[in-house]
């Protein structure tokens, strides 16, 4: 029984890994900045941003810093921003971000401006050369950008996407099978022993006085 846990538990660290561990570790460990960038500020518009790229940067995510005072009846389907990336007449990025996906950041509540963080990408192969990123503004109307700041990051890894549920059913067999290897284990070491059977009081196999 105590292998049947040892077992059990075994397979749920691998599930674990698979699931969270893996994604996680791919998305962070190895990443490095490669620029930032303002694109655009209160006193002016939008401006395009040139970076040098190479084989060793891929892939590569933009990561937008938005700040802003948004319409009260904003909708969540409109795209607040749209970004582009080209490189030799080849466009290799093109996506219009929303709200939906974007992680807000804490602001002064003395004011009505918010701050967001929305990323884009990522560009999966890059080759050695200059690319163009274009910001600029999505479909919505009234909205008031104060400023907006494009951070470049490569290296992070692209994980298998199918990694992770496969890793969250592995989790589940190796927890139930877990629990009921305990209960098992429980339910065998009740009673303290087996006791031999009383003999009858009558009959020819009856005890002896």
């Amino acid at each position: 029984m105590l292998l049947m846990r040892i077992v059990f538990f075994l397979v749920l660290l691998a599930g674990a890994g698979m699931g969270l561990a893996y994604p996680w570790a791919v998305g962070h460990l190895g990443a490095h900045e490669i620029g930032n960038w303002r694109v655009q500020n209160a006193a002016g518009g939008f401006r395009p941003v040139d970076a040098r790229l190479g084989p060793t940067d891929a892939p590569v995510k933009a990561v937008l810093d938005v700040a802003a005072v948004l319409p009260p009846d904003l909708d969540a389907g409109q795209s607040l921003l749209t970004i582009t990336a080209a490189t030799q007449g080849r466009t290799v990025l093109a996506e219009s971000l929303g709200l939906s996906s974007a992680e807000k950041r804490e602001e002064s509540p003395q004011t009505r401006q918010q701050v967001y963080r929305i990323e884009a990408g990522p560009i999966a192969e890059i080759a050695e050369g200059s690319y163009t990123f274009t910001v600029g503004p999505g479909d919505a109307e009234g909205v008031q950008f104060s400023s907006v700041d494009l951070i470049l990051t490569g290296g992070a890894g692209a994980y298998d996407q199918r990694a992770q549920p496969v890793g969250f059913s592995i989790m589940a067999i190796g927890f139930i099978g877990f629990v009921l290897s305990l209960r098992r284990g429980r339910g065998g070491s009740s009673g303290g022993g087996a006791q031999p059977p009383q003999k009858p009081r009558w009959g020819r196999d009856a005890a002896q006085p």
